[in-house]
C-alpha cells in the first residue's frame, strides 16, 4: 500500500497559492509508485492581477522537462485560462498549433513551456487536477480485462479513456467523459494512467493516494506468490558470485552498446527485479512492450532478455550471448526505426538501455550515470506493472508504432532538449591514481567539469573520499568513486578495476599519477629506498596499466593513458638516483605499451612536470627538505629557487599538468602517442632530444 505522506503542519504554513501546488507536487513524485521519474503533471488554478491590476484567472501547470519529486515554484508555467478554455470547441488541433497557442497564453514569458498534457488540465472545472502513472493503477490499464476489472472496483465513479497519444484530443475526450459522468472521481487512461481532482490540493492528494489503495488492495487479494510471472526457473546467484561475475561482463556489455556513442552503466539485484529475471515467463513477458508511454525514451519498447542458465556460472558462454544479444537487439532495433520513422527522425543510439540476466539480475545503460539509474528505476516500474497486469489478466501494450510514435514524438523529445549539451569527455569514465593529491585531485575536477565520471584510487581513502564527496555535491550523485588503492599490490589493483567496472562498465582513460619521491647520494641510497621507489613508480604504474590494458582490450572501444613522469625522466637529477631512475623507466614503459596498445585504440602518452609544490603530499614529507640540502638552500626558498631555475621564470601549479593531462585524454590529440609533454616552465638541461 502506498503511504499518504501529507502533513497539515507543514501544509498550514505554506503560502496560498504555487507554493501549494509545490508541496503536493513533491509529495506525489516522492513515492516512484505513484508517479515515473520525470512523468505525470500537477495543476492548480488561481486568481492573479495581470500587469494592469486586473483579476484574471491563471492555471499553474507543471513545465516540461522537470520531475515532480523536486520541482520548484520557478518549474511551474502560468497561463491565462480565458484564453484557453475556448479550445474545447474546437474538433481538432495538431501538436504544433497547440504548442505555439498555449505559447501565448503564458503570464510570464520566461516561464518554462507548459506540460504536455496542459489541456488535459484547463478542461477539467477542478482547482486542483493530478495526473500520475501509479504501478497499481497502471496495471488495471494495461491488463487485457482491466476495464471489467475498474468496474469492479470502482462501479459507476470512473471513466475509461481509450488509448491515444497525449494532446488535444485525449483532453477533450476526458473533459466530455468526466462532465457526461456526474457520479465520476477519477479517470482511468488506458495503457497509461490516472487524473484525479479535488477542491483542494489535500483533497486532491488524498484522492490519488486513495484510489491507488483502493486498486493495490484488490491485487494484492488476487496474488499468488509461488506463480508469479509462472513461478520461478532460476535460482539467484549470491551477492559475492553475482558481483565477480559482473565485473567480469560489464566491460563486454559496454564495449558492444558503445559502438556508437559510449554509455556509463549500473547494475541492479533488488529483490523484484531477481524475482523476475528468474521467472519462467520473463522472457516472453519482457517483449510484450513498455509498460507505460513516459517510460519509452528512457527503456526503449523492450528490453534485451539474455537467456543463460545462472547455476553453469559459466562466464565465457554468458559473454558471447550477450554479444550476440546485443547484437541481434541493435538490428531488430534499427529495423523498428526504419519500418516506423516519420520524415527527419533521427535514430537514437540503437543499444539496449535495459539488460536482464537470469541469476544476476538488471543491467542499465545510459549517456551518464544519472540516466543508466531512471532506465532502471522505470523498469522497477514496469516490473510492478506487469506483476498486477498478470494477476489480473493478461499484460498489453502498446504496439510497436503507438510505441514509435511516442518515442520519437517531437513533444517528448523536446524534454531531451533541455539536459545541458555534452562536453569533451561526457560518456567517458577516468581512472586516477594518487586522486586525493595535488595533481590528482586537480585532475579529477578537470575530467568532471567537461562531462566525466571519474574513480579517484589512493591509498588515503579519507583523502579520496573528501574529493569525490565534493565532487558529488557540485556535479551530481555518482559523478565521483572513491576507492583505497595500493598500487604496488596486484589484488588491490585487480580489485579496484572490478569495482570500476562493476560501478560504471569500465574505463576509458587512466592516469598513472600515483607518487613518492626520496632524495639520497648514490652511495647512501639503501636497497630498502631503492626498491621503495621501483615498487610505486614502476610496479604500480605497470600494475594499473596492465589491468586498464585489459579492461580497454576487453570493451574493444579504445582508450587513453597519461603518464605522469618527471624533468627527472629526461634529467639525471643529483642525489636522486632511485627516483630518476624509475621515472626514466616510466616513461619508457608509456612508450612500450603504446607500441603493444595501438591496434586496439589505446593511446598512451607521459607528462613531465617539475616541482609541482602545491597541493603535493610528497613536497609535504622529507622531500622538501633532501632536494633544498641538495641544492644548498632553506626549504622555504626552495619554491623560488625552482621558479628562478625556469626560461619562463614560472612557478608549476596542479592545474598546469592537469590541462596537460586533459590534451592527451582528449579528442584534440586522437592521433598522438607514445609522446611525451613537459609542464616544467622550460628547464634546458630537461629539454627532449
Amino acid at each position: 500500500m502506498v503511504k499518504n505522506y501529507w502533513d497539515s503542519n507543514i501544509a498550514s504554513q505554506l503560502e496560498k497559492g504555487v507554493e501549494e501546488l509545490v508541496y503536493r507536487s513533491n509529495l506525489i513524485g516522492s513515492d516512484r509508485a505513484v508517479c515515473n521519474w520525470g512523468g505525470g503533471n500537477t495543476s492548480m488554478k488561481t486568481i492573479e492581477k495581470d500587469f494592469r491590476g486586473r483579476d484574471i484567472e491563471v492555471m499553474w501547470v507543471k513545465g516540461s522537462g522537470s520531475d515532480l519529486a523536486t520541482m520548484k515554484a520557478h518549474n511551474f508555467t502560468g497561463l491565462k485560462l480565458e484564453d484557453i478554455r475556448p479550445l474545447i470547441d474546437r474538433d481538432e488541433m495538431s501538436d504544433e498549433d497547440m504548442v505555439a497557442y498555449l505559447s501565448h497564453c503564458m503570464i510570464d514569458s520566461k516561464h518554462p513551456r507548459a506540460s504536455i498534457e496542459t489541456l488535459l488540465h484547463a478542461f477539467l472545472p477542478f482547482k486542483h487536477v493530478d495526473h500520475t502513472h501509479p504501478d497499481a493503477i497502471i496495471s488495471i490499464c494495461c491488463a487485457d480485462n482491466g476495464r471489467q476489472i475498474a468496474e469492479e472496483i470502482f462501479g459507476n465513479r470512473y471513466v475509461w479513456v481509450p488509448y491515444i497519444r497525449p494532446g488535444f484530443t485525449l483532453s477533450k475526450m476526458i473533459a466530455e467523459g468526466v462532465k457526461n459522468n456526474p457520479n465520476a472521481e477519477l479517470v482511468l487512461m488506458e495503457k497509461h494512467g490516472l487524473v484525479v481532482w479535488g477542491e483542494t490540493a489535500e483533497q486532491s492528494y488524498n484522492k490519488t493516494i486513495s484510489v491507488i489503495n483502493e486498486v493495490e488492495e484488490y491485487i494484492n487479494g488476487k496474488i499468488q506468490p509461488d506463480s508469479v510471472f509462472g513461478g520461478r526457473k532460476y535460482q539467484s546467484l549470491t551477492d559475492e558470485e553475482a558481483t565477480s561475475i559482473l565485473g567480469k561482463v560489464m566491460p563486454v556489455i559496454r564495449g558492444a552498446v558503445s559502438d556508437e556513442k559510449k554509455m556509463i552503466l549500473t547494475y541492479d539485484r533488488g529483490e523484484d527485479v531477481l524475482e523476475f529475471v528468474n521467472s519462467e515467463n520473463a522472457a516472453e513477458l519482457s517483449q510484450v512492450g513498455a509498460a507505460c508511454p513516459d517510460h519509452l525514451v528512457h527503456t526503449k519498447r523492450v528490453p534485451l532478455y539474455i537467456n543463460w542458465d545462472p547455476q553453469t556460472k559459466d562466464v565465457d558462454a554468458l559473454k558471447e550471448s550477450i554479444k550476440v544479444g546485443i547484437e541481434s537487439f541493435k538490428e531488430e532495433y534499427k529495423a523498428y526505426f526504419e519500418q516506423n520513422k516519420n520524415e527527419g527522425d533521427k535514430m537514437f543510439e540503437p543499444a539496449p538501455r535495459v539488460i536482464l540476466i537470469p541469476g544476476l539480475g538488471m543491467v542499465n545503460t545510459g549517456k551518464d550515470k544519472k540516466n543508466s539509474r531512471v532506465s532502471g528505476a522505470l523498469y522497477h516500474r514496469a516490473i510492478a506493472v506487469m506483476k498486477g497486469s498478470t494477476t489480473l489478466g493478461n499484460f498489453v501494450s502498446l504496439n510497436e508504432n503507438e510505441s514509435y510514435n511516442i518515442e520519437y514524438w517531437p513533444l517528448e523529445l523536446y524534454k531531451l532538449s533541455l539536459a545541458p549539451a555534452e562536453a569533451e569527455f561526457s560518456r567517458k569514465v577516468a581512472f586516477v591514481t594518487g586522486g586525493a593529491g595535488g595533481i590528482g585531485s586537480e585532475t579529477c575536477r578537470r575530467f568532471v567539469s567537461e562531462g566525466a565520471h571519474v574513480v579517484i584510487a589512493d591509498l588515503n581513502l579519507e583523502g579520496a573520499e573528501k574529493v569525490a564527496a565534493e565532487i558529488n555535491e557540485q556535479y551530481g550523485d555518482g559523478r565521483a568513486l572513491a576507492v583505497k588503492m595500493d598500487v604496488t599490490k596486484e589484488e588491490d589493483v585487480q580489485a579496484a578495476f572490478a569495482q570500476t567496472a562493476l560501478t560504471f562498465g569500465g574505463v576509458d582513460i587512466i592516469v598513472n599519477n600515483a607518487g613518492l619521491a626520496t632524495s639520497s647520494p648514490i652511495d647512501e641510497t639503501t636497497l630498502q629506498e631503492w626498491n621503495l621507489n621501483m615498487n610505486v613508480l614502476g610496479t604500480g604504474y605497470f600494475l594499473v596499466a596492465r589491468e586498464a590494458f585489459k579492461q580497454m582490450k576487453q570493451q574493444g572501444i579504445g582508450g587513453n593513458m597519461v603518464f605522469i613522469g618527471s624533468k627527472n625522466s629526461v634529467y639525471a637529477g643529483k642525489n636522486a638516483a632511485a627516483y630518476s631512475s624509475v621515472k626514466a623507466m616510466e616513461t619508457h614503459l608509456a612508450r612500450c605499451i603504446a607500441a603493444e596498445g595501438g591496434e586496439y585504440g589505446i593511446r598512451v602518452n607521459s607528462v613531465l612536470p617539475d616541482a609541482v609544490l602545491q597541493g603535493s603530499a610528497i613536497w609535504g614529507s622529507s622531500w622538501r627538505e633532501e632536494r633544498a640540502a641538495a641544492y644548498g638552500i632553506h626549504p622555504d626558498q626552495l619554491e623560488e629557487h625552482y621558479r628562478k631555475r625556469t626560461t619562463l621564470l614560472v612557478n608549476i601549479y596542479p592545474k598546469d599538468i592537469a590541462e596537460a593531462i586533459a590534451f592527451f585524454a582528449s579528442s584534440k590529440s586522437d592521433k598522438t602517442t607514445g609522446c611525451m609533454l613537459t609542464v616544467d616552465g622550460g628547464v634546458p638541461a630537461a629539454f627532449t632530444r
